[in-house]
């Protein structure tokens, strides 16, 4: 009988083995390392996140095969240099997932998760892999120094208030904001603005985390208006002045702006 057809995933493997064979492969994917593939991997992630927003799915469907190519490569390299091969991986994930959903896979089956029961987990996690490089575990260990910075300022924010280290009342944390603010005003050098300033951005930071809202949806969100309403402007412009931003005034703008943004 002839061998079975490979699965999808097999033939991607092989697909990515052959593009990385010493003998005949691709010079540029020969060339890379775990570390100059990285940035394309957090970007494929981006646009996946990208894909999902527009709502595109067929978009999402070739984005979230970029991004598992991400996970082949790496794997791919990994399996080159001994340490482990995507069948790790993909094992690993898995006996994870299992580990940490007792109440599907375990003796409750049925039961509902208990409160606390994931975080839980994952902190035994944690642990483990402190002790396995011998020291204690922290609360804080395990945030990716490699997240974006305001990814970052909420995790770490997230984990210190599981320990009892936060704001009790919004209240509190938007007069840390203005605080802050005064302080940026206050700030004469160089240095002393730009740490006042991050102190500024983690603070509000940390007040969307109290109110309920995600920060990075929240600038997205303004970051999506801001283009709408500028381009808006920029339409405005042409049709009444025929003239583009870069030659009008900043009053010929502004009341524009004021126009785009009673309309978008």
């Amino acid at each position: 009988m002839p061998d079975d057809p490979p699965s999808a995933v097999d033939r991607l493997l092989e697909v990515m083995a052959r593009l990385r064979a010493p003998d005949g492969g691709c010079p540029w994917d020969l060339r890379q390392t775990y570390s100059t593939i990285a940035p394309y991997t957090i970007e494929e992630a981006y646009e996946v996140a990208g894909a999902i927003a527009d709502g595109d799915f067929v978009a999402l469907r070739d984005e979230l095969g970029d991004l598992l190519l991400q996970v082949v490569y790496h794997a791919r390299m990994a399996e080159e240099d001994g340490h482990f091969s995507f069948a790790d991986v993909a094992h690993g994930i898995a006996a994870k997932m299992i580990a940490r959903h007792p109440h599907v896979f375990g003796p409750q089956a049925g039961a509902s998760l208990p409160t606390g029961a994931w975080e839980a987990g994952k902190a035994a996690e944690r642990a483990a892999r402190a002790r396995e490089h011998g020291r204690e575990a922290g609360a804080l260990d395990g945030v990716s120094q490699a997240l974006p910075a305001l990814a970052r300022a909420l995790k770490l924010q997230r984990r210190a208030a599981r320990v009892g280290f936060d704001w009790t009342d919004p209240e509190q944390v938007r007069a840390k904001v203005l605080e802050e603010f005064d302080e940026v005003r206050a700030a004469t050098s160089d240095d002393d603005r730009e740490a006042e300033i991050g102190d500024l951005l983690f603070a509000v930071i940390n007040l969307a985390r109290h109110l309920g809202v995600d920060p990075e949806t929240a600038l997205a969100g303004t970051n999506r208006r801001f283009e709408r309403r500028f381009r808006e402007v920029e339409r405005l412009l042409r049709n009444e002045l025929a003239i583009g931003p870069e030659d009008a005034t900043l009053e010929q703008m502004e009341t524009r702006w004021a126009i785009a943004k009673e309309s978008h």
